[in-house]
């Protein structure tokens, strides 16, 4: 039971990590301040490190993770064409990055009790990506 668990919360960690990175790769050529790119550079990096950790832990257990929900990630993405479409400041790109964050963290929350059992080196990483989603967050409140 426990690595069951382990293996299901790190492979939503890796999803949510996989997504994370992947909103901020397609908002970042649109940034105009520098403060808001060293911030989702940053943030980007905190993101790449965690995957790596990830990464790590379920090659342990023989798992190659899991991809983000490609429905979620088509609506996502479509979602974000269509808002800088129409408006491509950093206002635009805080509102969806604070979205993105708010559905992170309501997902890693969810999982993290959903998956109980799972060792506490992945309920660490689930934290630990959860709170990064919540700094990020926060970081953003100055541009909306």
């Amino acid at each position: 039971m426990i690595e069951n668990d382990t293996v299901r919360l790190l492979r939503e960690c890796d999803a949510g990590v996989d997504m994370g990175v992947s909103v901020i790769s397609d908002v970042m050529g649109k940034v105009g301040s520098s403060a808001l790119k060293m911030t989702l550079n940053r943030c980007k990096t905190e993101h790449e490190k965690l995957k790596t950790e990830i990464e790590v832990l379920l090659n342990s257990y023989h798992d190659e993770g899991k991809e983000p929900n490609p429905v979620a990630k088509g609506m996502s993405w479509i979602k974000t064409n269509v808002k800088m479409a129409a408006d491509d400041s950093d206002a635009t790109i805080a509102d969806l990055l604070t979205d993105g964050c708010d559905m992170g963290t309501k997902c890693l929350c969810k999982y993290l009790n959903q998956y109980k059992a799972a060792d506490e080196r992945s309920k660490d990483i689930a934290k630990r990506l959860i709170q990064l989603e919540e700094d990020l967050r926060s970081d953003l409140r100055q541009y909306l």
